[in-house]
């Protein structure tokens, strides 16, 4: 079983190595059209990777992440456009107001013992809130949104930049930071305890695990990671709404990668979003003009793999080594 594991993770290290090269390149490579698929999927990435922690290793799912997804983008939109603070202060910002906001979720939820389907649907009110709160916020845009000024020179320090290329080492760099944290917090005390938590959360109170304290804390950090992806969003788009930014579809772009790759595991997120978004680009072309193809998309491959490949890619490449090393038959 070692030599299973030792041969695993130096499996997972070169595919990721070659990974990152190829996707150092990949700007230069490209045209226009595959590049805005490639930044698609990054996003889509980054927001699995923010739900993993939450639901993948805690599992406590979330059908809410809009909403700190939307704070982030507007936290960091709203002071860049009304007090001229750089983006990257505003990310932090909205990283902060999203943890703030994931913990009272959190702990009006699992305070009172609120799980599984119920703790789904509180998470859903909470986004369909401030999706009606900030479409009737003059403050922020309203209805109307807020729009920001097309960059004509490069500023980094703004988040400004007139080349694409900038922008996708941005979400590159966000996607490998979240991963590389969530796989090391995964193999720390407090990824041990989030896995006992889902495993048993009874067991892990008896056992001394501070049950709710972890929740939170994963709660925090789940909803920061979301919220930076908002801001990332918000700066390449150059416009956010309340019904993009809060909309449902956003929560649902968390979830799938995760259930098709592998919830619970650092690189299964990569590989579901590696999968979902070229398919959907694929289904969109053949099918044009065919409104809620992508949700239909989701809903079928969420039912293929919950049904015939419940732990997702990752498990399935699990399975395929351990059969091939004789440890399963």
């Amino acid at each position: 079983m070692n030599k299973l594991m030792k041969n695993k993770s130096l499996i997972l290290m070169i595919i990721s190595i070659i990974t990152l090269v190829l996707l150092i390149f990949v700007p230069f490579t490209v045209n226009r059209y595959i590049y805005s698929i490639i930044i698609s999927l990054m996003i889509t990435a980054l927001l699995g990777q923010s739900w993993n922690l939450m639901s993948g290793y805690a599992g406590q799912f979330s059908f809410g992440h809009a909403t700190f997804f939307g704070l982030g983008a507007y936290t960091s939109t709203y002071l860049y456009t009304t007090f001229d603070i750089s983006p990257w202060l505003g990310m932090i910002c909205g990283m902060l107001v999203a943890a703030f906001v994931g913990i009272i979720i959190g702990y009006l939820s699992f305070r009172y013992k609120l799980r599984g389907d119920f703790f789904a649907l509180v998470t859903l009110a909470f986004a369909e809130l401030f999706r009606v709160l900030f479409n009737n916020l003059p403050t922020f845009g309203g209805a109307m949104g807020i729009l920001l000024k097309l960059p004509l020179e490069d500023n980094i320090w703004m988040y400004e930049f007139t080349k694409y290329e900038s922008y996708y080492f941005v979400i590159l760099i966000l996607v490998i930071l979240a991963t590389v944290f969530i796989y090391f917090l995964s193999k720390n005390r407090f990824g041990l305890n989030l896995i006992a938590i889902k495993t048993n959360i009874n067991a892990a109170g008896a056992l001394g695990v501070n049950v709710l304290g972890n929740q939170l804390l994963a709660m925090a950090i789940s909803a920061s990671i979301a919220a930076a992806a908002g801001t990332f969003y918000a700066q390449y788009y150059g416009f956010i709404d309340p019904t993009v930014v809060f909309e449902s579809d956003i929560s649902v772009r968390a979830i799938v990668p995760c259930i098709i790759g592998g919830s619970g595991t650092a690189f299964g997120p990569l590989l579901g979003a590696l999968v979902i978004v070229p398919l959907q680009e694929i289904c969109n072309s053949l099918f044009e003009g065919v409104g809620g193809l992508n949700m239909i998309l989701y809903g079928v491959l969420i039912v293929v793999f919950v049904l015939f490949c419940p732990e997702g890619i990752t498990g399935l490449i699990r399975k395929v080594i351990a059969k091939r090393k004789g440890i399963l038959k």
